[in-house]
């Protein structure tokens, strides 16, 4: 039986080395999209595996041709369950720098928040869980379950030293639940546990011209200018109503439930609020649904990036050789990123002008996944939840992606839970990212509590 009053002393009174800890991973720039960052990468996974090492815990770096997956795992227990953590280490870039109040790999806590960049996506939040456990392990408290880890260091770039490994990882990633914590609350002050997630296909299209960038006013009028083209092709993307145009893109799509719907509605959603926080005057997108419907349960189209033509100080009248847009489609369960590429070259091969060539570039993609909330290890969840926030958590889904995970369920045939820490305001791809003091220790109570719940009969 665990003892709950000695594990919470010894939370409340190693709240400062944990913190620490966090800092010391957070001032590591681990960005996965750089290949110049390979050092900082290795640098992140080997103070993982240090940590899981001082921890007592038999610890592995797996992988070749990119940053390791950093495994660890305790000792098995007989007729216990078994639990895979699955977290990252590696962060978006931090650009653009001048928006950032402090620097983004110097972290600081302003107003009771952690800033840096990576403080809740994901360092803060996969921290939790290391730091539950050696706090377990500190108390000398009888694990009543295995537990394994498995950190990746390419979440936010395709996770590609991942999917060239699961195959081999299966008997060593054996778990009846897989538990991740990179998602966010309902609101602040209300917790939730996410049960289903978006799946995303990104790409990037290219459009080019003439061979050169021509003068405006000799050319202009003669030819294509690719800028338009792409544009025009965007904008075709998407109908008056939100609907994305791409031929038999909805054939896969499953719509919402009805009684999914209604619990959804019965959420309170702030349209007003939700619009003032993200500086908006009204909310947008597909009709017929309501934002929450949109966000977490509908696909949707987005544009990352334009580049074409001059763009620097000062007037250049130039007609660009070329153009180019980074693009993605956040998809529901049963789409799949591959057809939706063949779905977006069909589009634009329609839709590209006579004048210029068009040529798309698949970046990355992964499957939507929702699992089954109702589930015995979800309900163990929600007490764990329940003990550290002090309040009972809702059921949502998130609109963002985290690619391997439908992918490891499958592979695992095992449950999942995403409890998510943060807020939705925490800003984790953007300038100024946070995570609040209060929630990355309310996380580790939660944490802390969860191995216990999860292995009751």
């Amino acid at each position: 039986m665990t003892n709950f009053s000695e594990l919470d002393r010894f939370l409340k009174n190693n709240r400062q080395n944990q913190l620490d800890e966090l800092f010391e991973l957070l001032r590591i720039p681990s960005l996965s999209a750089d290949p110049s960052f390979g050092d900082s990468l290795q640098k992140a996974a080997d103070f993982l595996s240090q940590k899981f090492e001082s921890m007592g815990l038999k610890t592995q770096q797996l992988g070749t041709n990119g940053p390791p997956l950093v495994y660890a795992e305790t000792p098995p227990v007989s007729d216990g369950p078994v639990v895979l953590v699955y977290g990252h280490y590696d962060v978006q870039p931090p650009d653009p720098l001048d928006l950032w109040q402090s620097p983004p790999f110097a972290p600081e806590v302003r107003g009771g928040k952690i800033y840096a960049r990576g403080a809740t996506d994901d360092k803060g939040q996969m921290m939790t869980h290391v730091l539950a456990l050696e706090a377990v392990l500190n108390t000398s408290q009888k694990l009543p379950l295995q537990i394994k880890f498995l950190i990746e260091g390419q979440e936010e770039s395709g996770s590609e030293v991942l999917e060239a490994e699961l195959p081999k990882l299966g008997d060593q990633l054996a778990c009846d639940v897989l538990v991740i914590s990179d998602s966010s609350q309902y609101s602040k002050g209300q917790p939730a546990i996410t049960y289903g997630l978006r799946g995303i296909a990104y790409f990037e299209l290219h459009v080019q011209g003439p061979s050169a960038d021509l003068h405006s006013g000799v050319f202009g009028g003669a030819v294509v200018n690719p800028a338009f083209a792409l544009c025009n092709m965007i904008t075709a993307m998407k109908n008056a109503d939100g609907r994305i145009q791409l031929p038999g893109f909805y054939d896969s799509v499953v719509d919402l439930e009805p009684s999914e719907r209604r619990a959804w509605q019965s959420l309170n959603f702030d349209e007003k609020s939700f619009a003032s926080q993200i500086g908006v005057e009204s909310t947008h997108g597909e009709t017929g649904y309501s934002t929450l419907e949109r966000r977490w349960g509908r696909p949707s189209f987005d544009v990352h990036g334009l580049t074409s033509g001059y763009q620097g100080e000062g007037g250049k009248t130039v007609l660009p050789a070329k153009a180019s847009a980074k693009i993605s489609f956040r998809l529901v369960p049963n789409q799949s990123p591959e057809k939706v590429a063949e779905q977006l070259r069909e589009f634009v091969s329609q839709n590209t002008p006579a004048g210029v060539k068009a040529k798309i570039v698949d970046l990355h993609g992964g499957l939507g996944v929702v699992v089954d909330p109702n589930s015995k290890y979800m309900k163990a969840a929600m007490q764990a939840v329940e003990d550290g926030f002090g309040k009972t958590p809702v059921m949502i889904r998130e609109g963002g992606s985290i690619p391997i995970v439908a992918q490891m369920v499958q592979l695992l045939k095992c449950d999942a839970i995403l409890l998510g820490w943060g807020l939705d305001d925490d800003g984790a791809h953007s300038p100024n990212e946070k995570f609040a003091l209060e929630d990355f220790y309310r996380g580790i109570k939660s944490s802390s509590r969860l191995w216990h719940y999860l292995a009751a009969p």
